[in-house]
């Protein structure tokens, strides 16, 4: 068993899908996002699309990184992480603008203050402000803040995102087809819209990355920041703290701003591509929970898909594998390992996307390629090995 299962979570969220499969799965079976007929209005040229999402685990980082430093701005990044998580899985089903977002924010009182709040929910507000520059117009609608410190140790912040978009400007994937290219967006670098170097960890696999890079000190000093139940074995195994420096292409910056990098949005990007150019968008996939697998759910049942161009990964992968040991088939399945989202295109059009990306400061390149198959499969071809799903 992995470490990641042995932690009590899944790369994959089989019981998820479990219990979910017996509900509606929407107009569009391979959508990245479910899609409903407009219940609103009733208008069969529109569509109901509503996603729900958060930070997840990474909340606990900056809970540690906040009481370690005194920094209570971190708390912001977590807001943009929540936010995102929504923004960008309903980009990849066309819906890039006229969106409205409710927040839930469970905390502990006890432990996350009333300053923390306004950090998450101001961030929250501030990061719509910076899109309407690039045409993504979100209406924060408010939402849930409720004090459950019998149901959380510290704080979960969620939220939910809602569309309702017309039908002729949806991006379904039915159009993936044999032949076409795979452009992948670096998740890492420094986007013209972002402040500062983002390491392209994101918002998936942070109890991973925490447990196995961060030291003992933690499970010390913080035992409120993991399940009580868990083996020894497992709780923060790691060598390093969060204010231990490391050098990212010559430049100083330390462990916790790689592991709380904010997720990056594509938005921007996406805004133009999909106004644009939409004809050229054949499908999206962001690789967000299952990393480098989550194609696998969203690509049609006949297909290969091979990635035999990823980007190198960045430093943060690299310092969590050599603290995890794990071996290149899970760390691919957990994490994105530096492309974030794959655009599905003809060849013809791979320049266009590529430079457009660019134009944002976002790295890209055709990282792979569909081909036919008798069967739905995925090869990821790195240096010296291959490994096939």
């Amino acid at each position: 068993m992995s470490l990641y299962n042995e932690r009590g979570v899944s790369a994959q969220k089989e019981e998820v899908h479990a219990a979910i499969k017996k509900l509606d799965a929407g107009l569009y079976a391979k959508a990245f996002c479910k899609i409903y007929p407009d219940y609103l209005a009733g208008d069969d040229a529109f569509v109901n699309i509503m996603h729900a999402d958060g930070a997840g685990t990474k909340s606990i980082l900056a809970y540690l990184y906040w009481k370690e430093t005194g920094d209570v701005s971190v708390w912001k990044g977590i807001a943009r992480d929540a936010v995102i998580m929504n923004l960008d899985d309903l980009l990849c089903v066309g819906v890039c603008d006229n969106l409205v977002f409710n927040s839930t924010i469970d905390r502990n009182k006890k432990r996350i203050p009333g300053e923390v709040l306004e950090q998450v929910i101001n961030g929250t507000q501030e990061f719509f402000d910076s899109l309407k520059e690039y045409g993504i117009n979100i209406r924060y609608l408010g939402g849930e803040t409720a004090d459950v410190g019998d149901v959380v140790r510290t704080v979960a912040v969620n939220g939910t995102m809602t569309s309702r978009w017309p039908k002729n400007r949806l991006v379904t994937n039915e159009k993936i087809k044999a032949g076409d290219v795979i452009v992948g967006f670096a998740s890492y670098g420094k986007a013209i819209y972002e402040t500062e170097y983002n390491s392209g960890l994101g918002s998936n696999g942070l109890t991973s990355a925490r447990h196995d890079v961060l030291s003992r000190y933690y499970a010390e000093h913080y035992p409120e920041t993991f399940e009580p139940s868990l083996s020894q074995d497992v709780v923060y195994i790691g060598e390093h703290r969060l204010t231990d420096e490391i050098k990212v292409d010559n430049t100083a910056t330390i462990i916790g701003k790689l592991l709380l990098s904010p997720t990056r949005t594509y938005a921007p990007v996406l805004k133009e591509l999909l106004t644009n150019h939409f004809d050229a968008i054949h499908g999206l996939i962001h690789c967000s929970g299952g990393g480098q697998t989550k194609c696998l759910k969203y690509v049609p049942d006949n297909v290969r898909i091979v990635k035999d161009n990823l980007f190198e990964p960045p430093v943060i992968f690299d310092l969590i594998q050599k603290a995890s040991k794990a071996d290149n088939r899970e760390m691919y399945q957990v994490f994105n390992m530096g492309c974030r989202l794959e655009v599905y295109t003809d060849g013809s059009n791979a320049d266009l996307v590529i430079n457009t990306a660019r134009k944002f400061g976002v790295d890209a390149r055709v990282i792979g390629r569909v081909e036919p198959a008798a069967r739905q499969e995925l090869v990821i071809k790195l240096k010296d090995e291959e490994v096939r799903w």
